[in-house]
This record gives structure tokens, sequence and C-alpha cells, in this order.
């Protein structure tokens, strides 16, 4: 099982199965930038179930356990439990989990489920209509999205919410939205990160995690919140338990790097694959897969990658002056690759 140059081995696969999505948000899909005339992927170009299934076996072979379905918005792709299915069924695979904003659940969370779908990670920036409608880009209101969670349970999948936080813009409701969904699902805060190339990222937005578990403690302090051991090496929530037992995970990219444990390589919706969520440009997949790559010429392909990875862009980013951070050199956009 191939290792990276920083010794981390590959665990993850993130598979994005469209550049699409139904909703703008401000930090990942802009509307000023993905307007109504924005050109999206043509089908053709999109890999396949079959592709997307063909490569995450070699992945697989290879030491990935874990495999996320991303987008885009990834149940805009028709018949996704398709895939779902197909992805569950390979021998060796963990876990099949699911990022999504949420506004379709209620339509196919029992699919989903049936499918072998295990959880789904649903993104939920604040519980306040006026707030959430201006990040999300179209005015989309909160009860939507909770519609989409509740589905999701009903349906018998597991739910973490997702809540990226920027200060001066979503930051004062934390408490309650914590308050009223810790009953229902886990809730990860997101420190406000600079992916892609138009979200307007600078670090006076940034709301550092251990302010956030400050502000969801009843006293201001976070003291009544206790840490909890990581599960596995490499993962991205630092959880921590309030006295009722309630979890919350905080994801400190920008102010407490994860880097040194990254085991997750991503694949975009046609087939490039990308070693870092901030990477600049990736290694092309679909082009040998469709000229007729054996699995054994697409494995040793994606172990060469990884041999020579070498990304820490995060932990890079922290030892950056603040001029260096704006010459910072063009990123694949998150739609691409998911988060």
């Amino acid at each position: 099982m191939p290792s990276d140059r920083l010794n981390r081995p590959l665990r993850d696969l993130r598979i994005s199965v469209t550049d699409r999505c139904n909703l703008r948000c401000t930090y990942c899909m802009p509307a000023e930038v993905f307007g109504p005339d924005h050109a999206f992927l043509p089908r053709e170009e999109l890999l396949s179930f079959e592709e997307i299934t063909r490569l995450s076996r070699v992945f697989v072979e290879l030491g990935v356990r874990k495999l996320r379905v991303t987008g885009g918005e990834p149940l805009l792709r028709r018949d996704l439990p398709e895939l779902i299915a197909a992805l569950s069924r390979l021998p060796g695979v963990q876990d099949v989990a699911l990022t999504t904003n949420g506004l379709l659940l209620p339509r196919l969370a029992r699919d989903l489920k049936g499918a072998g779908l295990g959880r789904v990670t649903v993104s939920l920036d604040s519980l306040d209509p006026q707030v959430f409608g201006r990040m999300n880009g179209l005015g989309v209101w909160p009860e939507r999205v909770l519609d989409g969670i509740e589905a999701a349970l009903q349906a018998g999948l597991g739910v973490k919410v997702n809540t990226v936080v920027q200060r001066g813009v979503n930051d004062a409701g934390l408490r309650d939205l914590w308050l009223a969904l810790r009953e229902r699902a886990v809730v990860r805060f997101i420190e406000f990160m600079d992916v892609g190339n138009h979200n307007g990222w600078n670090l006076d937005a940034v709301v550092p995690s251990r302010e956030v578990l400050a502000r969801l403690s009843a006293d201001g302090t976070g003291a009544e919140f206790r840490p909890v051991t990581p599960s596995y090496r490499g993962e991205v929530a630092a959880r921590h338990l309030d006295p009722q037992g309630h979890e919350v995970g905080l994801i400190s990219s920008v102010t407490a790097p994860f880097c040194g444990d990254c085991s997750r390589a991503r694949l975009s919706a046609v087939g490039v694959l990308y070693t870092c969520l901030f990477a600049g440009s990736g290694t092309d997949l679909r082009a040998p897969l469709r000229a007729g790559a054996s699995d054994a010429e697409l494995r040793g392909r994606i172990a060469g990658v990884w041999q020579e990875r070498q990304d820490r862009y995060s932990e890079e980013r922290g030892e950056m002056t603040p001029g260096q951070r704006a010459t910072t050199a063009s990123k694949v956009e998150m739609s691409h690759i998911g988060g």
C-alpha cells in the first residue's frame, strides 16, 4: 500500500459526481461568478457510474477504505442510488458516505439508504432565515434543509451537520444552531477556509475553533466541554462532549492544520485526481481509462502520484505573511472536488 513522501497512507477517497449545484453559497459558488450563464460541464465529460466504480475499485486495492460522494451537489446527478449501490458492494470498502446541502433528501433519502449509504453530512450555516438566505446566495430558508435532515434520520441514515463559520456573518447564531440540532445530529463547525479562488477569504473573517467552543458553552468559556480521543489517525474533526454527552466537532484547518495526518485523495467529476483540497492541478485518470488502460496500469499511475505527494497547504498557509497570502497560486474550485 503506497505512502506519500510524508509517510501518509491512502485511506479516503472523495468522489465528485457533478460540478452543478442548486445553491450559490458565498464561500463555494458565489452567484456573481457562477451566474445563470455559467457553463457547467457537459454530460459526456463526466465520468460514468461504471467508470467511477472501476476507479474506486482500483483505489480500494491501494488501501482506500472510506468513500465519500460529493459534488457540487451530488443529489443532482440522476440515478445516484445506483452508484451508491455499486460502491457499497466493492470488497474492502468499510464506509460509504455523502455530502449534500440536503434539499433533495426528502425525495431520495430512503432510496440512498436502501442502496447501502451509511451516512450523510448536511451543510447548514445558520437557522436565521435572512442570514442563511444570504449565505446560500438564493434566499433558501433553513427549513428546507431541516426537512432534509429529518428525512435522512427517518430513513435510518447517520447525520452530521457542517457549519462554515464566518465572523460578522453567521457567528452570532452558533449556540442557537448547536442547541437546536445536538439531540438529532453531530454538528461540526468549520473555520472559514480559502478554498477555490472566488470566496473573498481573509484571515479577519476566520473565527478560531477555540472561540467557537467558547460561544457554544453556557458560561462563554468552553470549559464545560471535554475533548474526545481521536478514533483513528487522520480524523479531521477534533471532537468534544458537553456535560450531557452531546458531541460537537471542530474543523480547524486554519488555526490548527491537520495536514500531517491527511489520508484523502479527491477524484473530480471529469476524472482528475487531486491530492489536496487546495491543489492547483491534478492528474488525469479519465484519458487512460477511456484509452483502455488495465487496472494494473491505473493502479500504478495512482500509486505513483501518491508516492510523490508532499502537499501540506494549510500548514504552509500558517507560515505565510499577509503579502504572501495575496499572491497564492490559483486553486481548483471546491465545487469540482467537494469539501
